[in-house]
């Protein structure tokens, strides 16, 4: 169920040059972000009234996973990014989506998303972060514990928890008096994500910063909530990725052509699988059950990837090395428990090959 390809090949070479770099620098990946730019990427997701292109989703689906097979730094990056423009879209705020949608489009600023706290659970404990009413103006006090790009972010968009229990989303701009950047944590893959904790003492927000809420749930709407099928797409442009140079290593070594053919038919049955329900629309079930397979998918092509070229493969620049520690991510990247499970039991399956 192949699309024609929706980044130019030239752009998509430009990206792989930065992969490595990209992952293993901590560091704003400056150039890969260039070539978003320039490519027109940044402007996909958004409508034609902000300067967008207004696309598909399944164009968008197929975008997100080229782009995530040249440089999976970047496509987490842009995730983030399209996550807080998925919120912005849905919000009734004119003037909020009037003032950051523009500028997101011509790639003038960079906004991401601090929304962890709100879908981890933390009974008998204090809200991660909290919201009071003082006056016009919502007062947050807390913290956001996971948040990619963020000592590069202009805004956050992030959510805080009530007196009431009830939820708001808002969006913080960086330079806020209150605003805590951390230092960017040390990941074992995607260093350039730039990915910290950052902090809110006391931030006041007049009332146009609101996005959504008061309300017992923030996170729905109709642009999708946290996850969804973007997660899978990356995983699956990851295995893509390996797969293909499975098969151009094939060329000269004909032992290695009958390692990619499972493989394949693997990555086109979760194709066809999410693009299916990017056109029926997941429930949570079954975009769960997807993110299961691409996450056993993505462990798999890495490491026949990484095995296939031998020592060679274990050491910088090799993109086998990367590719293995990057599939990695996608086991604890927003995973809902039923997909955790599934690769749990996954990992822990007694084979007879152990017993013999």
């Amino acid at each position: 169920m192949s699309m024609p390809s929706v980044v130019p090949g030239s752009f998509l070479e430009a990206l792989a040059a930065h992969a490595d770099a990209a992952d293993a620098e901590c560091v704003w990946p400056h150039n890969s972000w260039q070539v978003l730019r320039q490519s027109g990427v940044l402007k996909w997701s958004l409508p034609a009234t902000a300067g967008g292109q207004d696309r598909g989703s399944l164009e968008l689906l197929d975008g997100y996973g080229e782009v995530a097979g040249s440089c999976l730094t970047t496509a987490f990056l842009l995730s983030q990014r399209e996550a807080a423009c998925r919120r912005l879209l849905d919000s009734e705020n004119d003037w909020l989506r009037q003032e950051l949608l523009p500028p997101l489009a011509r790639g003038e600023i960079f906004a991401t998303v601090g929304l962890s706290q709100l879908t981890t659970s933390r009974q008998h404990t204090r809200p991660a972060m909290s919201g009071t009413w003082q006056g016009e103006d919502l007062i947050l006090d807390g913290v956001m514990p996971w948040v990619t790009g963020a000592p590069h972010a202009d805004y956050f968009v992030t959510g805080a928890v009530l007196p009431d229990g009830k939820q708001v989303l808002a969006v913080v701009p960086g330079r806020n008096p209150g605003v805590e950047i951390g230092p960017a944590l040390d990941l074992m893959a995607l260093r350039g994500s730039l990915t910290a904790e950052v902090r809110c003492h006391q931030v006041a927000l007049p009332k146009k910063w609101i996005v959504a809420g008061p309300a017992e749930q923030v996170l729905g709407g109709k642009h999708g909530g946290t996850g969804g099928l973007e997660t899978s797409c990356l995983a699956l442009g990851l295995t893509n990725a390996a797969i293909e140079w499975i098969k151009k290593e094939a060329e000269a070594r004909p032992d290695l052509a009958t390692l990619a053919e499972p493989l394949q038919s693997s990555l086109q049955r979760c194709r066809e699988e999410m693009f299916h329900l990017a056109k029926t629309g997941p429930s949570p079930a079954t975009a769960g059950q997807l993110r299961g397979r691409a996450n056993r998918l993505v462990l798999r092509s890495t490491q026949t990837a990484l095995t296939a070229s031998k020592g060679t493969g274990f050491v910088r620049p090799h993109p086998a090395q990367r590719w293995a520690r990057q599939a990695l991510f996608f086991l604890v990247w927003s995973c809902p428990r039923p997909a955790t499970e599934a690769t749990l039991a996954y990992l822990t399956k007694d084979e007879d090959m152990w017993c013999e």
